[in-house]
């Protein structure tokens, strides 16, 4: 069955290339609305933004959405991985500025927010997205690519000179509550040099060694190290969680990705959807949703202690 959240559930936190404070409100929604961002900043029947690929904005450096009032919101691919992570399928996310919050740079927190606040369950089949056929798209060197499959599988492969990174790969089916026990506390990670890059040109300024696994030659900047010693490419993996939930439905499918980002998956889904023969929505069955990302997801799953 389709699902919505049992209770609201407020985020306090700060923007990551903004800076600024931000508020986000998790709320329950009836069935077919899917996720909805709510910009409450702005004027009244201006301020919804639907999650879909109609809406996706492409950006390098976070995913992005904009409805047709040129009313956006960015950094969304940590909550939207918690999200489908956790089997969310209806939710208002009210929030009070132009970017989620980046928390600890993970989707640890989100997870736990909403799994605090509960799950109910509502009278309507859960929809999923079936690709049906290959589909991919590639750039410099990097590709991202979506195969049929009968459950949500992630393989990525990444490829750093820093010694600290180097070539990391990892492959991955994301059921029953693998989201949680293998993804959702890996956090995301960049060269100081970039860090000063991004600064210099007015983002990032949200950043700090607390929310970002931060490199430099060869060492690891951050406090306490690394949580998983392959943590980089898993945070890959947990962007493309959330990434592959702008498709508005759960995925079945496999994707393959090495050195890809937010844009290359954004024009992935993009391909995707531009012929009805590469893909189909679907009503889950019992058996269908027991293979499901969120299927049984607990906080029990979660390695980061509480």
């Amino acid at each position: 069955m389709q699902t919505t959240l049992q209770r609201t559930k407020d985020i306090l936190g700060t923007g990551l290339h903004s800076g600024k404070p931000v508020r986000l409100r998790l709320c329950p929604a009836p069935a077919f609305t899917g996720l909805v961002f709510r910009r409450v900043d702005c004027a009244a029947g201006t301020q919804d933004i639907p999650v879909s690929p109609k809406y996706w904005v492409e950006a390098s450096l976070c995913t992005v959405l904009q409805n047709e009032f040129g009313v956006r919101v960015s950094t969304v691919e940590h909550l939207l991985a918690a999200l489908h992570g956790c089997g969310v399928h209806n939710a208002i996310i009210e929030i009070d500025g132009p970017e989620v919050p980046i928390l600890d740079g993970s989707a640890d927190p989100f997870v736990r927010h909403v799994l605090n606040a509960g799950l109910r369950d509502l009278d309507a089949p859960v929809q999923v997205l079936r690709v049906l056929r290959p589909v991919e798209v590639s750039v410099n060197g990097a590709s991202a690519k979506l195969l049929p499959a009968a459950r949500l599988e992630i393989a990525f492969e990444i490829d750093f000179a820093d010694p600290a990174i180097g070539h990391q790969s990892e492959d991955l089916a994301m059921s029953n509550g693998a989201f949680l026990r293998e993804l959702s506390d890996c956090r995301t990670f960049c060269l100081r040099k970039d860090v000063e890059m991004m600064q210099a040109n007015g983002l990032a300024l949200g950043g700090t060694l607390d929310n970002a696994v931060v490199f430099h030659d060869g060492t690891i900047l951050s406090p306490g190290g690394l949580r998983r010693s392959d943590e980089p490419v898993r945070h890959k993996m947990l962007d493309v969680m959330g990434d592959l939930y702008v498709a508005g439905y759960p995925v079945l499918g496999r994707y393959e990705g090495i050195r890809a980002g937010h844009a290359l998956t954004g024009r992935l889904l993009q391909a995707l959807f531009s012929d009805p023969a590469n893909y189909q929505i679907i009503d889950s069955d019992q058996t269908l949703s027991a293979a499901l990302p969120g299927a049984g997801a607990k906080l029990e799953d979660l390695r980061l202690s509480a």
